[in-house]
């Protein structure tokens, strides 16, 4: 009987009284001395003295009840376990909780009060309580519930109903899952596989450009600077995908090396006036010209960039 009846260690009071009901606590008749010898069954001293404080023979769910009253002679000190619960067996279970405490506070010599807490009317204090415990996917359809009648269900009808909801509940997801799950198997048959086409898409980010960006951009255009690349022998596979301002600057870089190029040219021709600029003829011969075979457009270009240079 201790076994069966001892509270364990952090147990509410209600729920263990619960435990103590479904154990069979209504069936056993026990003297007072009888009730002593079970010793610490509450853990708490007060609890303990009163449930064997009465010789006659009572139940041990009677005995139960009365020294928790004793013990707590205010509802208000006597809480059920905080929190929400989180499936529909768990929050039947509080309910029948909820009316344990309500048996607690009952006049226990009063014949037509229930003595088992599923035969006690679930009250709309009670059925508040049990709403607010629910989680959201439950406290939305649980508020709008009302009783019809005047008489307020019992405990039991209440959990049947909530099997019922938590039964077509479940039954309609389920319904709904394979529905979905055949619209979409039919839709795959419907669909012809077709493998994936690779495709190459070339992103393009627009950017604002100063007056003199754009104006130089302008000036030399990719194809220009695509062919400049490709007459002074570069390897233009290396240059295909990369952006204008890549090849503007392999440009530059080459158009660097050919200045200093011909500038170490020019120090080694003859010197000649300043006054009058040396004929075609006069320049020597090694002189070497970095864009010929050029287009005429982008040599007037490059001859406008070397004569500022110089």
């Amino acid at each position: 009987m201790r076994k069966d009846f001892s509270r364990l260690p952090g147990e509410h009071i209600i729920t263990w009284l619960l435990r103590c009901w479904d154990n069979g606590a209504s069936s056993l008749e026990l003297e007072g001395r009888e009730a002593k010898q079970l010793g610490s069954l509450s853990r708490e001293g007060g609890i303990d003295k009163a449930i064997g404080k009465k010789a006659q023979a009572l139940s041990l769910w009677r005995r139960l009840l009365s020294s928790g009253r004793e013990r707590y002679p205010f509802s208000e000190d006597v809480v059920c376990r905080p929190g929400k619960w989180t499936t529909m067996e768990r929050g039947i279970q509080y309910l029948r909780e909820l009316a344990v405490r309500e048996m607690v506070y009952y006049d226990l010599d009063n014949t037509q009060l229930p003595t088992d807490p599923d035969e006690v009317q679930c009250t709309r204090p009670m059925w508040r309580k049990f709403v607010r415990s629910a989680p959201s996917s439950y406290a939305n359809s649980l508020a709008v519930i009302d009783w019809k009648s005047e008489e307020a269900p019992t405990v039991d009808e209440v959990a049947g109903r909530l099997r019922q909801y938590e039964e077509n509940l479940s039954s309609s997801l389920i319904s709904a899952v394979e529905k979905l799950s055949q619209d979409v198997r039919q839709l795959k048959e419907d669909i012809p596989y077709s493998p994936p086409v690779q495709t190459r898409i070339a992103a393009v980010r627009s950017k604002r450009f100063s007056a003199p960006e754009r104006g130089y951009r302008a000036y030399t255009p990719r194809g220009i600077l695509w062919f400049y690349l490709r007459d002074h022998g570069e390897d233009m596979r290396k240059w295909d995908g990369k952006p204008t301002s890549t090849l503007r600057a392999r440009v530059h870089e080459l158009q660097g090396k050919t200045a200093v190029k011909r500038d170490s040219s020019r120090k080694n021709a003859t010197p000649v006036s300043t006054r009058q600029p040396p004929r075609p003829s006069e320049r020597p011969d090694h002189t070497y010209d970095p864009l010929e075979g050029t287009s005429k457009s982008f040599l007037q270009e490059v001859s406008s960039d070397y004569d500022e240079q110089d």
